[in-house]
């Protein structure tokens, strides 16, 4: 262990326990951080979980991507409801056993059948209007999502230019995707979700549109800008079986 208490292989992919309950492609992902107090969080913890620290402080997510053909176990995609576009605001999490995670506050999608059958497993899923924004082409293209949940309840529009040329590996940056699994509470427990995905491919990039409304939507506050964005083309991605934590 390193003397912040991380395993020092925090980067790499676990093996995922048999069987796989759900593998799925996620494609362009933007990554948009703040950081955030630690005790202005908790709330947002299942029991027996606390906020994870990195660089000093915790920190909110708003991140968006294309889901690409998910399905059940390790057959074919689900025709249609397998591929969506997703936005979702998420804190990041430690286990009573230091296992890291992440912890959903909020997901936004656009397949209903989607919606209703994640948020039946605990998972806050939104219905919502969801689309990628692509623009530009070659060295200037833009990758960003637009979120207009129903009845308009809250919206977010966030563009960004990813630096192709170049390549994220400093540390923060790692600590910040680095993520393989979820913490979250079905009928009073406490669970964790496990997942593994190869290493994301990660560039810097430049915010060029900004304008949210889910982090206050979530009773998230944060100020200016966000001080960590990302881009990612994507990674494959597996799920295991859940289980009890504590």
């Amino acid at each position: 262990m390193t003397t912040d208490g991380r395993d020092p292989g925090w980067q790499l992919a676990p093996d995922l326990p048999s069987p796989v309950i759900m593998d799925q492609f996620w494609a362009d992902a933007v990554f948009l951080h703040w950081r955030i107090a630690a005790d202005a969080v908790q709330r947002f913890m299942p029991p027996g979980v606390t906020p994870d620290v990195v660089d000093g402080s915790s920190w909110v997510g708003l991140i968006g991507f294309r889901m690409v053909g998910a399905g059940l176990g390790r057959g074919l995609p689900v025709p249609h409801l397998g591929s969506f576009t997703e936005i979702n605001v998420r804190l990041y999490s430690r286990g009573p056993d230091g296992t890291r995670g992440v912890v959903f506050v909020t997901l936004d999608a656009s397949r209903l059948a989607v919606v209703l059958a994640a948020r039946a497993g605990g998972i806050p899923y939104v219905w919502s209007r969801c689309a990628p924004l692509q623009r530009g082409g070659d060295a200037q293209r833009e990758y960003g999502y637009d979120v207009v949940r129903y009845r308009r309840q809250a919206t977010s529009r966030f563009v960004a230019r990813p630096e192709l040329e170049r390549t994220a590996e400093d540390v923060l940056s790692l600590e910040l995707t680095a993520r393989f699994g979820l913490h979250s509470t079905l009928a009073g427990r406490t669970l964790y979700i496990p997942n593994t995905h190869s290493p994301w491919p990660l560039h810097p990039a430049t915010l060029t549109e900004f304008d949210d409304g889910l982090l206050g939507a979530a009773g998230l506050r944060v100020e200016g800008p966000p001080e960590s964005v990302l881009f990612s083309p994507g990674v494959q991605t597996q799920f295991g079986r859940p289980r009890v934590v504590g």
